[in-house]
């Protein structure tokens, strides 16, 4: 981290194993820290607004509150951890509902120890990862629901910012980009997902790549 503070986790499964396998993955890394853990979805919301993470890395399939549903209920509560979702499960019927609920990307449980760790790291700096079989998926459901002309009220700005989001910049890297302060990229992004009718930034990623505003 630039600014020496680590980049503080929440664990989020079901099964203890899995959560003891992630924990010493981590511990070993000098720019992160796990600050808890969770069972289910239910207790990973009150973790989360309890110890306000920065990342959480969350499973789908767990009893009672499941993954998805606590992330909806983050988003409702307007938590501003980023969320990654650890799963075993490929299928897009599982993957694709989690990103269109706000996760910030996905990565599997047999994920080697720096892959996961790097993952941590960039969608902490603000990136959106997704794998071209889900994004193709998502942008599949996203069609026929129009939002094309929607395009035409954005500034030559906000397209700039727009088409950084869609290559996986963070803010702080479009403020540097673009010569701006973080303070207004970010009114930039909220203006964008205003005038796009969209909730969060990976959805203006896909957005931006099926309309040809990636570099």
């Amino acid at each position: 981290m630039g600014d020496g503070r680590a980049i503080r986790v929440l664990l989020v499964d079901d099964h203890q194993v899995v959560r003891r396998g992630l924990r010493t993955f981590l511990e070993v890394q000098d720019d992160i820290e796990v600050v808890g853990e969770a069972a289910d979805g239910a207790e990973g919301v009150a973790r989360a607004e309890e110890l306000r993470p920065d990342v959480v890395l969350m499973d789908v399939k767990m009893p009672g509150m499941d993954g998805i549903e606590a992330l909806r209920k983050l988003r409702e509560l307007a938590n501003p951890a980023r969320v990654l979702i650890v799963t075993s499960f490929t299928e897009q019927r599982t993957v694709v509902p989690a990103l269109r609920a706000g996760a910030s990307g996905y990565v599997y449980k047999d994920v080697d120890p720096e892959a996961l760790a790097g993952a941590i790291r960039s969608v902490h700096a603000g990136h959106v990862l997704l794998q071209p079989e889900v994004a193709g998926a998502l942008l599949s459901q996203e069609d026929g629901q129009g939002g094309t002309g929607r395009g035409s009220t954005l500034t030559e700005r906000e397209r700039e910012v727009l088409g950084l989001i869609a290559d996986g910049r963070s803010n702080r890297e479009i403020a540097r980009a673009l010569v701006l302060s973080e303070k207004t990229v970010k009114t930039h992004v909220s203006n964008i997902l205003m005038k796009l009718d969209l909730a969060d930034r990976t959805q203006a990623a896909l957005w931006a790549v099926r309309h040809g505003m990636t570099s």
